[in-house]
């Protein structure tokens, strides 16, 4: 297992600056999620992580190894990582026993001992290792180039959004076993995604990009419920956002007075809640309400729409489970759960 370190890394196309200034840390065998839209420079990154581009500034470490950074360059060959790419691109004119020793010793090409360790870390059976890849469905192929990109044992295991190709039902099955064997493996692992669901549910630690720089890092939960800006929060799932007051620890807003643990000072602020957070009941006195605007139900839980009542009142989204949601036009209360996160808060003072 091995720590992989970036120190003020800043990368171009010709003429185009695409990273800027990045620090990461990636501890030893810990997977992290680097998470944002398309374009932002992530798979730039992990272009520069693998040594297929060189960075115009900064540092890149494997353990106590600089493999990139001034008058310093490692080839790719030689940095020890694995790599699943978004379509696995499987060499089709070999089987799948063959694609995975590709590059290994030929003792251990022969023996096959470690395709069919790998085969069962990955979740597959033996027999599949004298299949064609196009006689494998997507999920498996995928797996099968995890495997292969495991079998020498890498330092560092890269993935470049290997899942975005499949079907919503074969990326889950496919992202789960994928994670358990990485752990089995001890793996030190950076995902790139622009999958917000992937990236909470796959990683230790979750790297916001936008416009090429690093907006948020932290542990899915910390990103998830305390996001830095709108752009972090956004990229993390949806958001209700809410003009506020804060005063005497407490910020009000159009829900009443929220508790926002940590803030200080006084003055406005902008406020911003999880749908999860929004708790829906019969009108009562003392609470907000508002109208159903629209309901988008998927049998698990449902979105509901909401407008308050009120001139210029917000619009409202709120994640509800069970099987009866409110319907359009229907009058509602609303509360919180939970506290309030200020996304800019006064100067304290």
């Amino acid at each position: 297992m091995t720590t992989l370190r970036l120190e003020g890394i800043s990368a171009s196309h010709p003429r185009t600056p695409v990273l800027h200034d990045i620090d990461l840390t990636v501890a030893s065998g810990t997977t992290t999620a680097v998470l944002g839209p398309s374009g932002c420079g992530k798979t730039t990154l992990l272009r520069v992580v693998a040594g297929f581009m060189r960075p115009d500034a900064g540092t890149v470490r494997l353990g106590d190894e600089v493999v990139a950074g001034p008058g310093t360059w490692v080839p790719p060959e030689r940095r020890g990582f694995g790599y699943v790419a978004q379509e696995g691109n499987l060499f089709p004119h070999l089987d799948v026993a063959a694609n995975i020793s590709y590059g290994l010793p030929r003792a251990e090409r022969r023996g096959h001992a470690r395709v069919a360790e790998l085969l069962e870390v990955v979740g597959l059976p033996a027999d599949l290792g004298r299949r064609r890849p196009d006689q494998l469905s997507g999920g498996q192929q995928q797996r099968v180039a995890l495997a292969r990109s495991l079998a020498r044992r890498p330092r560092i295991v890269l993935l470049d959004e290997p899942f975005s190709a499949l079907d919503p039902e074969l990326r889950v099955a496919t992202r789960d076993a994928v994670a358990t064997a990485l752990r089995h493996e001890q793996a030190t692992v950076v995902l790139v995604t622009h999958d917000h669901a992937e990236a909470l549910s796959f990683a230790d630690q979750v790297a916001v990009m936008h416009g090429g720089r690093l907006v948020q890092v932290g542990a899915p939960s910390e990103v998830y419920t305390t996001p830095s800006d709108r752009r972090s929060a956004v990229s993390l799932g949806e958001a209700c956002f809410l003009p506020g007051v804060l005063e005497d620890g407490a910020v009000r807003c159009a829900l009443g007075r929220l508790t926002a643990p940590g803030a200080s000072g006084s003055g406005p602020c902008e406020v911003v809640l999880r749908p999860e957070q929004l708790v829906l009941g019969p009108v009562a006195p003392g609470t907000a309400h508002g109208v159903v605007t629209r309901t988008e139900y998927f049998g698990h839980d449902a979105l509901v729409e909401l407008r308050l009542d009120g001139d210029g009142a917000p619009v409202l989204r709120a994640r509800l489970t069970g099987t009866s949601p409110p319907v359009a036009g229907e009058a509602v209360s609303v509360t919180v759960r939970g506290d309030a996160h200020l996304l800019a808060a006064p100067a304290a003072g």
